[in-house]
């Protein structure tokens, strides 16, 4: 039980290169849901495991033993340290419920504060322009969805390139990618190891709207130097929430790069094998953790007295 118990812990320090080589080559789309997927399985895989830990160590305890009605001592092989796993267990999982809690309160807020911006500016169809001398732009999620750009950045640039960072904000916001940014930040705060991989899904979402900003105006070239353009107007600023998706976040040079120089990624194309060994590793994190929490629960069941050993 042991092993099974910490290796759900040790895959996601994994995870960081795989999803960062993944999101270099694999085509965006399918690198959206592979990096989400795993990234989420590796999350729940490790909390499966501290909670395992953490229940070990309560029914250790005269008390909780007592409310299980366990008549035998509850068997495990590492004894010596169930009461220091079940404590750091503890820890780690109030440290990140109370991180994830103040992220999304954060969020939360940022969102309600952008869309009652919004909504004090006129609109056209889902563009929404907010007089600022900040140069920003960013797919505003919700009901209903915006295009939020500032007058800054509209003065940055022309209006080919304009249309070009319309069609990269409005592919956001038709693919849904805040789900895909919030699913990052929950396994982000499930794991420390899972922070560079939420990054490497952050960088994927981007290349998804690039590629469909590109095929949308019809000129790689126009939508490389549209992105490039925004993402040197509008700095290093980042006001709007996380799960806002913006053209100009992300490693912008390598968004570019990619835009000048990788055709469009064609279906069909081999899978990498960084993508195929990220996916086993989640699919390993998910299987020991559920054979994890089997034998524990069998465990329990003979310290009941409802099964021999």
């Amino acid at each position: 039980m042991t092993a099974l118990l910490l290796l759900p812990l040790l895959l996601p320090f994994i995870a960081p290169v795989l999803a960062q080589r993944t999101a270099r080559r694999l085509a965006p789309v399918p690198a959206v849901w592979v990096l989400t997927l795993a990234a989420l399985a590796l999350a729940g895989g490790s909390l499966t495991a501290l909670g395992a830990l953490v229940l070990t160590g309560l029914l250790k305890l005269p008390f909780f033993a007592s409310l299980e009605e366990l008549v035998h001592p509850l068997h495990t092989p590492w004894d010596a340290v169930a009461a220091p796993a079940a404590t750091a267990a503890v820890g780690l999982l109030a440290i990140g419920a109370w991180a994830l809690i103040r992220t999304a309160v954060h969020q939360v807020r940022g969102l309600r504060a952008a869309h009652a911006e919004a909504g004090r500016r006129p609109a056209a169809g889902d563009l929404c322009i907010v007089e600022s001398p900040h140069p920003d732009a960013y797919a505003l999620p919700g009901r209903p969805s915006r295009v939020v750009i500032t007058t800054a950045m509209i003065r940055s640039l022309d209006a080919a390139e304009r249309e070009a960072l319309f069609a990269h904000e409005r592919a956001h916001n038709a693919y849904r990618h805040h789900y895909f940014l919030a699913a990052a930040e929950l396994a982000a705060h499930c794991h420390p190891a899972l922070r560079p991989a939420r990054d490497a899904i952050r960088y994927a979402v981007e290349r998804a709207a690039d590629e469909a900003a590109a095929t949308a105006v019809g000129d790689r070239r126009l939508t490389a130097r549209a992105i490039a353009r925004a993402a040197l107007a509008a700095g290093a600023r980042r006001d709007r929430p996380a799960v806002a998706p913006g053209a100009t976040t992300g490693p912008v040079p390598r968004r570019v790069a990619a835009l000048l120089t990788s055709p469009a990624p064609r279906r069909g194309r081999a899978t990498p094998w960084t993508a195929l060994l990220l996916a086993t590793c989640a699919t390993a994190s998910v299987c020991t953790a559920a054979t994890g929490m089997s034998d524990f629960h069998h465990e329990v069941e003979v310290a009941q007295g409802e099964i021999a050993r």
